[in-house]
């Protein structure tokens, strides 16, 4: 026996594919099971190996002395006018 035992059998299946195929249409189905394809592979990726992204994650965002985006701040100019 699956996961869930006898509750889902091959009429199920059809009905749950027509729904689906009724909220979509046919024309857009290819591109969804080509963007949920692409959304498992990556998903699989991150199970395999998350120490990696993290490592690379950790990586990018820790700024450098060379890093020019961290330039200082200047100091906003002050008003010549008084009140």
């Amino acid at each position: 026996m699956g996961i869930f035992g006898n509750t889902f059998g091959l009429p199920h299946l059809i009905i749950i594919l027509v729904i689906i195929l009724l909220l979509f249409g046919a024309p857009k189905l290819p591109g969804l099971a080509r963007s949920v394809g692409q959304s498992m592979k990556i998903f699989r990726n991150e199970i395999k190996d998350p120490k990696k992204d993290d490592e690379a994650t950790a990586e990018s965002t820790v700024p450098t002395a060379d890093d020019s985006s961290a330039a200082p701040a200047k100091p906003a100019p002050k008003n010549s006018k008084s009140s």
